[in-house]
């Protein structure tokens, strides 16, 4: 190899991987031509970058397509019977998904056939206890009032997880056994084995119409998933 291979190799190894630049180097990819070329145009490095892992994600989400969009009874936004579904990992400690949660609700105002899947995702410390709470609100029909009061009432705390119950009048003891039971530790387990399946760093993340997107991406680019997952 030339000089000018090997740094197109390490290159290519930081944008896609050690597996990923062994891949190319022993391809077609790797002749003379190609080489010159995108050693001439390293600009198309972050683009390649870019489509390589979205490649990636669509082929993990492939997998858990049909499981990720099935909701934890109860815990869903919006219209349960809509036609367009919008999967949202969050954490009620995570500074940035509290950002996205008004821009949910314009969502769902603004799209009457938008289905929202709320999967608790607990990653930051402290916030197992309140997505457990959450859970157990599924389950008496009052997911989306303690949802929007624990980003109001938040950061999760024993106090905080409390104080949101309470306003939206749980039966705290059937509340209190079910976050403790063995189905809502199944859920969240489930949950975290998804995440990971699809490549999720952190919170907020979504699934929407074969695309996964990460981050607060702001309320325009949630909107655009929307209207592309509906005419797809």
């Amino acid at each position: 190899m030339t000089i000018r291979h090997y740094l197109l190799v390490a290159l290519l190894a930081l944008v896609f991987g050690f597996a990923g630049a062994a891949v190319w180097s022993l391809s077609g990819l790797g002749d003379k031509h190609t080489r010159a070329y995108l050693l001439d145009n390293p600009e198309l490095l972050p683009e390649m970058a870019d489509r390589y892992q979205a490649k990636q994600a669509e082929e993990r989400l492939a997998q858990v397509a049909d499981e990720v969009q099935v909701p934890f009874p109860g815990a869903v936004l919006g219209n349960p019977d809509g036609a367009v579904t919008l999967v949202e990992f969050t954490d009620y400690g995570c500074t940035y998904c509290k950002m996205s949660q008004p821009e949910v609700a314009r969502l769902i105002e603004q799209n009457p056939d938008l289905r929202v899947v709320i999967r608790e995702w607990p990653i930051f410390q402290g916030s197992e206890e309140a997505a457990r709470m959450a859970l157990a609100a599924a389950r008496q029909g009052k997911y989306e009032a303690f949802h929007d009061a624990m980003f109001v009432l938040g950061p999760p705390s024993a106090a905080s997880i409390e104080k949101a119950a309470q306003a939206v009048e749980l039966d705290m003891d059937t509340a209190r056994r079910f976050a403790a039971s063995d189905e809502a530790s199944r859920e969240l387990a489930k949950n975290m084995g998804l995440a990971e399946k699809l490549g999720f760093s952190g919170t907020p993340s979504w699934v929407i119409g074969g695309r996964v997107l990460q981050g607060a991406i702001g309320y325009d680019a949630l909107q655009d998933a929307v209207a592309a997952a509906r005419g797809s």
